[in-house]
């Protein structure tokens, strides 16, 4: 059950939409469920002789009757009420108790007090009414309604518990201000998407992502076509800014600006300067995997995110709660950055994917912020290096990326699960769906190519292979066999052969590096695992697999080397160069 509680000055317009056909002509009978006092208040969808004139003058009758001067300017208290989907629909007397239980905990009308503000609760559709008051009491005082909307918000808890209907999850205040009711009208009747303040919200945290300092970060928002606002200190230091989409105005042609405090907590400048105090992100960082490959800087930006974000995975496993705060602000900037340069394939996803997340990098644990440098200097990598092209090289390491933040979503689910955040970890679960989808579009072009070249190989080879897998995961080895990315690990482990690995002791080394038990694909997994610790390219080499057959495999050293080989990233090169330095 979910109350959202705005304020606003017209209780005539507002009673005309509740009593009215919808946007949609969504609403059906149209009534009075509760009142102050059911005999003083009209209602206009029973009774045929009732208007909204009267309805309205009787609300609003203690506010007319003060002074002008003393009269609030946001005099209507609006208070919709949802059940979640899936619960059964309550009755007329149901939602009527649920009403008066409302206005009781917020303090709009508590309960035997006859001074208490005039309030009335319509239903116009089977799953909410809406709770309309006007804040002042009969004796002329405003109601003592501090903190509302957490006290709404706890009373429907008791309810769900009392009544047998879906417990939602608890809030812990850090979440994001949602658009009020009217910017939702407004950006329907506009015909815009969304509500300019998701909008503003989206493009401040991706100008944020990787961002060097400060004035890069104002830099992004104006090339991204935001209007931008700073408020400035008579010494010209910057205090503040404010943000706004071109276009939106209010009644009187003004442009509606929204401070960074009102899009999300952690959007204040203050907060933002936490943030970059812990020193810029290099601006390129230092390459974990070995030279480029050839097809670009995209497919680079993202292996070296990979080694990233698979050691943020190992901090959100550990006991360190402000590192792992730390880690989940840095994971949301990756998503943003990789949801900004993502092919078309799949950048509606990734765009989901990183709305949700944002609701899983705030909690009340103060983060370390020095702990997420390394993330932060992987989501600039990525911005630096632009779009990817979602094929070839850029297709592969994309997919390599995501398949690897399906695990650090994962072990961020269980880190606020552990901490009780249950918000945070719903969030969390949302966005690895929509980072799942995106991981199937990106990785259906490699790993078909991958299992088209494993299905090649010679019998005996994979039986080797197969063997090899059977001595390093003795437990899970039957399970690999059986899942279609068997042949993709194959082909994976033929590839590291012909470059020179030892295809047990890499093997051995990846399986090393994280625990499979979470992943939805084991040999997925280890396939991007594999090519990114061995420098492999991201896509199969085709043409080469029958060749490889024909010729003996290179010897195999005696056990994994201490530092890896670079190797060339050309998939018709097979030469190496001795350990790095």
């Amino acid at each position: 059950m979910v109350p959202d509680i705005s304020t606003g000055s017209r209780t005539y317009g507002l009673l005309a939409y509740l009593y009215g056909p919808g946007r949609r002509d969504e609403h059906t009978d149209p009534h009075l469920v509760a009142a102050w006092m059911p005999e003083l208040a009209p209602d206009p969808g029973r009774d045929p002789t009732a208007t909204l004139k009267q309805l309205t003058d009787r609300l609003d009758l203690p506010v007319l009757a003060l002074p002008k001067d003393r009269r609030p300017a946001q005099h209507v208290w609006h208070c919709p009420v949802r059940t979640a989907p899936g619960d059964r629909h309550l009755t007329d007397a149901e939602w009527a108790e649920v009403a008066r239980r409302i206005v009781h905990a917020t303090g709009i009308a508590e309960e035997g007090d006859d001074k208490a503000c005039r309030w009335i609760a319509v239903r116009h559709a089977d799953d909410h009414i809406h709770i309309v008051a006007t804040l002042k009491r009969e004796d002329g005082r405003s109601p003592r309604r501090h903190q509302d909307g957490i006290r709404a918000q706890a009373e429907c808890r008791r309810i769900e518990k009392e009544w047998g209907l879906q417990i939602l999850n608890e809030g812990d205040h850090t979440a994001a201000q949602r658009p009020t009711s009217a910017e939702r009208a407004k950006a329907e009747r506009t015909g815009r998407a969304e509500p300019p303040r998701e909008t503003l919200r989206e493009h401040v945290r991706q100008a944020l992502a990787g961002a060097a300092d400060e004035d890069e970060f104002f830099r992004r928002l104006t090339e991204a076509g935001l209007r931008l606002d700073k408020r400035l200190a008579p010494s010209g230091d910057v205090l503040g800014y404010k943000v706004a989409l071109p276009g939106d105005r209010n009644r009187d042609g003004e442009p509606i600006w929204f401070p960074g405090s009102r899009l999300a907590p952690d959007l204040s400048l203050p907060k933002i300067r936490q943030r970059l105090a812990a020193g810029p992100p290099e601006d390129e960082p230092t390459s974990t995997t070995g030279p480029a490959p050839r097809s670009g800087r995209p497919a680079s930006a993202r292996r070296d995110a990979t080694h990233v974000a698979e050691q943020a995975v190992t901090v959100l496993t550990g006991d360190d709660d402000a590192a792992g705060a730390a880690q989940l602000v840095g994971i949301g900037e990756l998503f943003d950055a990789v949801a900004q340069t993502a092919p078309a394939s799949t950048r509606k996803e990734l765009a989901e994917a990183a709305r949700a997340f944002e609701r899983a990098t705030r909690s009340h644990i103060r983060a370390e912020h020095a702990d997420h440098r390394a993330l932060r200097s992987a989501a600039r990598g990525i911005v630096r290096a632009g779009n990817a092209l979602g094929k070839g090289e850029d297709g592969g390491a994309t997919a390599m990326l995501l398949s690897t933040m399906v695990l650090v979503t994962i072990a961020a689910i269980r880190w606020h699960s552990a901490r009780g955040h249950a918000q945070q970890a719903a969030a969390a679960r949302q966005a690895a769906q929509h980072l799942r989808a995106a991981y199937r579009s990106a990785a259906a072009t490699p790993m078909k190519e991958m299992r088209e070249q494993g299905r090649r190989l010679p019998t005996p080879v994979r039986d080797r292979y197969a063997h090899t897998v059977e001595a390093a995961l003795p437990g899970q080895a039957s399970h690999i066999l059986r899942e279609p990315g068997w042949d993709a690990l194959a082909a994976t482990l033929s590839q590291a052969e012909r470059a020179g690995h030892d295809p047990d002791a890499l093997l051995q080394q990846a399986i090393e590096s994280r625990e499979l038990e979470t992943a939805d694909s084991a040999t997925d997994v280890l396939v991007w695992r594999l090519r990114r610790i061995g420098k492999l390219p991201a896509t199969a080499d085709l043409s080469r697999t029958r060749a490889h057959q024909r010729t003996p495999a290179p010897p195999r050293a005696s056990k994994p080397q201490a530092a890896e080989p670079t190797v060339r990233n050309d998939t018709n090169s097979s030469r190496r160069s001795g350990p790095r330095r």
